[in-house]
């Protein structure tokens, strides 16, 4: 089977505020958060490409994480305006691959929610996750078989945010 490896070019850009509730007694995110984070972005990149994340489930779809990594470049702390970067990186019928970034922006509002060749801001925390397309029973499933339609969207989301 042939992975294919999109050369990404345009990261879809999610603005938040770090929530006390984030932070650790020095009022830096604790790092469990950014993981957090990084679903988030995700979350929204198939929302912005035209599917919300529960439409992919009632398919009967299901796309756990498999790999994940996380380099802490520098902390976010409370009160911070952050944007959570995500663009695909890898995707086939059988799995998907997500690059993702925390970054440090000024005083923010949802005007910076959109896609970007650069992503705005300071770096704080980069990395990615893998997954693998299951059925209900946990089961790999190919994606261009199970949900052809659903595989066509993305596949198009995909190539759209590289042109």
């Amino acid at each position: 089977m042939i992975q294919r490896h999109i050369p990404a070019t345009r990261w879809h850009v999610h603005p938040l505020r770090v929530r006390y509730q984030e932070t650790d007694r020095m009022q830096v995110v604790f790092h469990a958060n950014y993981v957090n984070w990084f679903e988030i972005g995700r979350t929204e990149w198939v929302r912005y490409a035209g599917i919300p994340y529960a439409a992919i489930e009632e398919q009967g779809m299901l796309l756990p994480v498999t790999e994940l990594e996380c380099r802490f470049v520098k902390p976010a702390r409370y009160d911070d305006q952050i944007v959570v970067c995500t663009r695909m990186k890898e995707f086939s019928p059988l799995r998907l691959a997500f690059e993702s970034q925390i970054r440090l922006v000024g005083e923010t509002t949802e005007e910076l929610l959109g896609l970007y060749a650069e992503p705005p801001g300071e770096l704080l925390v980069e990395g990615g996750t893998r997954h693998v397309w299951v059925d209900r029973n946990f089961r790999p499933a190919r994606l261009d078989k199970a949900a052809p339609e659903l595989y066509a969207l993305i596949q198009r989301a995909a190539l759209d945010d590289n042109q």
